[in-house]
């Protein structure tokens, strides 16, 4: 059962995400009474997604939601917007009702509408997000942050993932005097760490990538460095866990050069663990990079490590206008509580490894090849050998009611229920079916 893990530490009840209906009166009070209201007006001559691509360059804002990540080029029907989402699941602006296995890319583990986590997040906005002194919120999560997480001495806020690990990059090569970093991972769109259009040539000379796992490709790099190397960054799980021997080896290697380690864990923290992977690895960076799961899907994140290396944030600028508003403080706030109340991580693994059961399971019965399950539970994903079955069976299991994420990851989550693996089960041997009838 997908709950029976949970409870070890203090509560007898399960966190019950928010599912068909609002938790209390509190929740709901912030909802209208009639549903159908919620739905913006209808524009017939104009789909939802022409009106997007209309307006916004690539039609999504966050690259993982634009139409064709969701379903290639293959359904010019499929949802691309939505006005509500509850427990694990979301409505579209169509009215269609899915069950998502993306959880907001995995910034959502509790459940979407949350009511412990809605609660605050409306406690705190009736007194005011924001103002001209920082919340006392910022506080109170900094100090609790600091005592959860190993490399926790001193934190700082953000906003988003990309910014916390760009924060860290940014302090590491204060504190050492130096330059180049040495990178294994996704650490999204900032210059010092893309090779996209519009990043300056001398930008990307400051970044050696290496694979993932590669501890030869790592020593070579940090010895082409030299004496310029400011930090290994890491992200310490891509699609599996490392040999311990790799990030022992980066560890090893900064503490030779006085290179600062950095794991980027948005991905890891509060869901493999609360306080990231080097929770469960044993291996201590200089600083790491939280986000996503932390708010439960509130807009936060936050650099933090030790003394020494944070206190660089003196001797350079990294601020946020907005690092310190209350509603996503207090969102992280309740996160926290759960997880002090509860071994949230051991139900996200042990769920997510039934959601792999289940898909496997349709796999098997179906009969199609070239497609498998991968990672690890709590963020696990579908590798298929051909692109364009995976976006066909992506069609199909929409069609079917079930949201499942192209690539890396789709994520576990509390409210990922018994029902909700019975339905996905469903919708996989479904899909699955319709993509051999396809190809017949």
């Amino acid at each position: 059962m997908a709950f029976k893990g949970l409870f070890g530490r203090g509560r007898d009840t399960a966190p019950v995400p928010a599912a068909d209906e609002p938790a209390s009166a509190d929740v709901s009070d912030a909802t209208t009474d009639d549903e159908g209201d919620d739905i913006p007006e209808a524009a017939p001559a104009r789909s939802w997604r022409e009106r997007a691509d209309a307006v916004l360059p690539t039609g999504a804002s966050t690259g993982s939601k634009r139409a064709e990540a969701l379903y290639g080029a293959l359904d010019e029907n499929g949802p691309t917007h939505f006005v509500d989402a509850r427990g694990c699941h979301l409505t579209s602006v169509d009215g269609e009702r899915y069950l998502d296995c993306t959880m907001a890319l995995g910034s959502v583990a509790l459940g979407y509408t949350e009511p412990r986590v809605t609660r605050a997040v409306i406690e705190a906005a009736s007194q005011g997000g924001v103002s001209a002194l920082s919340s006392w919120r910022e506080v109170e999560l900094a100090e609790r942050l600091c005592a959860l997480i190993p490399c926790g001495e001193r934190v700082q806020f953000l906003k988003t993932g990309a910014e916390a690990t760009s924060a860290a990059v940014r302090l590491a090569r204060t504190y050492t005097g130096r330059e180049h970093v040495v990178a294994s991972g996704y650490f999204g769109w900032h210059d010092w760490s893309s090779d996209a259009a519009g990043v300056p040539a001398a930008t990307r000379r400051d970044t050696t990538r290496v694979p993932f796992d590669d501890v030869d490709a790592l020593e070579r790099a940090v010895a082409a460095a030299g004496s310029s190397l400011a930090a290994i960054v890491l992200e310490p799980i891509v699609e599996r866990t490392p040999a311990i021997a790799w990030l022992a080896r980066a560890r090893a290697l900064c503490d030779a050069t006085g290179a600062a380690l950095v794991f980027d864990e948005v991905k890891t923290g509060f869901r493999v663990a609360p306080g990231g992977y080097q929770e469960v690895c044993g291996i201590t960076p200089d600083l790491a990079s939280f986000g996503k799961a932390m708010a439960n899907g509130y807009p936060l994140a936050a650099v933090l490590g030790r003394q020494a290396v944070m206190d660089a944030a003196r001797a350079t600028w990294i601020s946020s206008t907005l690092a310190s508003e209350s509603v996503a403080l207090a969102a992280s706030l309740a996160v926290l509580d759960w997880h002090d109340e509860a071994d949230i991580a051991a139900t996200l693994a042990e769920t997510g490894r039934e959601m792999r059961a289940a898909v496997d399971r349709a796999i098997e019965a179906s009969g199609v090849q070239g497609v498998h399950t991968l990672g690890v539970d709590p963020m696990w994903l579908m590798r298929w050998d051909d692109p364009a079955r995976e976006s066909r069976f992506l069609v199909h299991a929409m069609h079917e009611g079930v949201l499942f994420k192209r690539g890396a990851y789709n994520y576990a989550a509390v409210a990922h229920d018994e029902e909700s693996l019975r339905v996905i089960e469903a919708a996989a041997s479904a899909a699955l079916v319709a993509l051999l009838e396809d190809e017949a």
